[in-house]
Parts: C-alpha cells; sequence; structure tokens
C-alpha cells in the first residue's frame, strides 16, 4: 500500500471504524481506529480508546503512510463511540427509536410527578404553557414563564431515566 496517497476517498472510507496498524516511512508503527482520512492530504486519524475513559487521538501524516493493516473491524458500538468523541454533549445525534425512548421515559417521568403533560408528535406540551422538543433534554424545554420553565427543567434534569439515555 505504498500509494496510499493516490488512493481515492472511496478506497480510504473502507478503513474509517475498523482498528489498523499504520507503518510509517520511519518503521514506526501506529495502532487504533480510523476516526477519518483526510481526503487532501491523505492523513489518518487515529484513535486508541483508554481504559479508564477517554481517549488519546494521533494523526498520522499521508505522505509519511507506507502500509495501512487492518487488524480488527469496527461494530455498531465501536462506530458509536467514534462518532461521540467528537460530538459536544448538547448535540448528540439519536435514532428514531431511541429518540422515542427519550420521550416516553421523559413523559412517564412528568406524569409521575404530577405535571400535565400531552404528546403532539415530535413535542411534548406541559400545561400548554411549555414545549419539550427532541432529544427531550432540559436545553430543549421553551417557554415565556421562566418560574415554569426553571422548575420543568430542573424536573427533566433528575429524571432517573435520563442517565441510562447519555
Amino acid at each position: 500500500m505504498s500509494d496510499w496517497c493516490n488512493m481515492m476517498p472511496q478506497e480510504w472510507s473502507k478503513y474509517v471504524n475498523h482498528e489498523v496498524k499504520v507503518t510509517a516511512h520511519d518503521k514506526q508503527q501506529h495502532e487504533g481506529w480510523v476516526l477519518t482520512v483526510d481526503p487532501v492530504s491523505a492523513s489518518v486519524v487515529l484513535v486508541a480508546f483508554q481504559e479508564k475513559g477517554g481517549a488519546c487521538v494521533r494523526v498520522v501524516l499521508g505522505h509519511a503512510v507506507r502500509e495501512v493493516q487492518v487488524l480488527r473491524e469496527g461494530d455498531e458500538e465501536t462506530e458509536k463511540k467514534l462518532r461521540s468523541l467528537l460530538t459536544p454533549a448538547g448535540n448528540q445525534v439519536f435514532s428514531a427509536e431511541e429518540l422515542k425512548e427519550r420521550k416516553e421515559s421523559l413523559r412517564v417521568w412528568l406524569e409521575k410527578n404530577l405535571v400535565p403533560v400531552t404528546d403532539e408528535g415530535d413535542v411534548l406540551r406541559v400545561a400548554n404553557v411549555l414545549a419539550i422538543s427532541a432529544p427531550y433534554g432540559a436545553e430543549q424545554c421553551t417557554s415565556s414563564n421562566e418560574i415554569i420553565l426553571a422548575r420543568v427543567q430542573s424536573l427533566v434534569e433528575s429524571n432517573p431515566g435520563r442517565k441510562s439515555q447519555q
């Protein structure tokens, strides 16, 4: 694979979300999960997950790449971990099923706390004065009544179902 820099982006994309060993021109080897390959420089962005959480990100410059060997193919869980690394906590991407679960969990929690809530498609409404949209967190609460807004946001943050969804 000494022609790494001459490959097409479609060929590089086959390595994304796979664990690889990259051998550089100086015979140095780098292992990690391929987060992406820069289409301009052919640089490989590798992620090595740490045992105590977090990750180490390393970039191997495209011109230095001599060989890329796939060690292990990634699964859906690995892809999700890689995607979440660069996504700010408030901007997580949820599947339709996850959004449905989050909305239902919040609706049940609000009802359990005697808050009048109605399900209006993609929005939960509280007493017709507050709306909660996807992904159904405290940041998605909107209301012109600041007192109700603050109280419902506090309640949303205390939802025990919320912890398992993050």
